[in-house]
């Protein structure tokens, strides 16, 4: 993470949120050595959620046929 005094923030503002937007990486934004802020890269939301998930999700196995184990409900 890169690290910036907040006068040369302040002073290349619009550069430095277009490099975060380009590389991703976060920015460190210090006053008299000390953390005060932190820009980071911004999400962009998806117009719809179907389909959101795609890919996040694995199925392992057969989901469908039944499964051979009773349960403590039917006893």
């Amino acid at each position: 993470m890169k690290t910036i005094k907040a006068s040369e923030f302040k002073a290349k503002c619009l550069r430095i949120m277009d490099e975060v937007a380009a590389t991703g990486e976060s920015v460190l934004i210090t006053k008299n050595g000390e953390p005060v802020a932190q820009l980071v890269p911004g999400r962009r939301r998806p117009r719809t959620l179907f389909g959101a998930l795609k890919g996040s999700i694995s199925v392992k196995g057969d989901i469908i046929a039944p499964i051979r184990t009773r349960w403590d409900a039917l006893r």
